[in-house]
C-alpha cells in the first residue's frame, strides 16, 4: 500500500474507531470480543482498502465489514467458550434507566445472533429496512420478518420484567 493511501486508511480507523467498537459492543455484549471483532474488521478493511475507499458509502462498507465479522465469529467453536460467569468488573449502582437497559440487553442475548443483529441495527443504529439489508446482503423481506420476530421474542421474554419494573414504579 502506499504511503498517502495507508495515511488515509489510519485516518479513517482513528477517527471511526470508536464508533466500530460502540457497534460491536452492542451486538456481542461483551468489550473484549468487540475489540476482537472491530480488530479483525479493520484488518480486513486494510487488505481492502483500495476497494473499500472507491465505495459509495465508506461507513456503510466498514459497518457491514464488522457486522460480517461479528456473525461469522459466531459461528465458530471456540466463540462459545466462557471462562467466567461473573463480570469482571462490578456493576455501576443501578438506577431505573441502568436497569431497565440491563434487562433488555439480557433478553437480547437470549435472541438468535441474525435476529439480534437486525434488531441492533434498525433500533439501536436507525438504520431502514434497505439499509440493513445491504448491511446483512439478504434481501429486505428478510429483514422485516427478523424484525417481527425479534419483537416477538422480545415482547415474550420481556413480559415479566417490564411487569415488574411498573409495579416498582407505581409504588415508588
Amino acid at each position: 500500500m502506499r504511503a498517502h493511501d495507508e495515511q488515509q486508511y489510519v485516518d479513517y480507523v482513528t477517527a471511526n474507531l470508536p464508533a466500530l467498537r460502540r457497534l460491536a459492543g452492542s451486538l456481542c455484549k461483551d468489550r473484549d470480543r468487540a475489540d476482537d471483532i472491530v480488530q479483525a474488521a479493520i484488518t480486513k478493511l486494510y487488505v481492502h482498502w483500495h476497494k473499500a475507499r472507491g465505495a459509495e458509502n465508506l461507513d456503510a462498507y466498514v459497518r457491514t465489514i464488522v457486522v460480517r465479522t461479528f456473525l461469522s465469529e459466531r459461528r465458530l467453536r471456540w466463540a462459545r467458550v466462557r471462562l467466567t460467569d461473573e463480570p469482571i468488573e462490578p456493576p455501576a449502582t443501578p438506577c431505573r434507566e441502568v436497569e431497565t437497559r440491563l434487562v433488555v440487553a439480557d433478553a437480547l442475548d437470549r435472541i438468535p445472533p441474525k435476529v439480534r443483529t437486525v434488531l441492533v441495527l434498525r433500533f439501536l443504529y436507525d438504520l431502514s429496512v434497505r439499509d440493513v439489508a445491504a448491511t446483512l446482503g439478504c434481501p429486505e423481506n428478510t429483514v422485516k420478518s427478523h424484525t417481527a420476530r425479534g419483537l416477538t421474542l422480545l415482547r415474550r421474554q420481556l413480559g415479566s420484567d417490564l411487569a415488574s419494573f411498573d409495579r416498582r414504579e407505581q409504588r415508588a
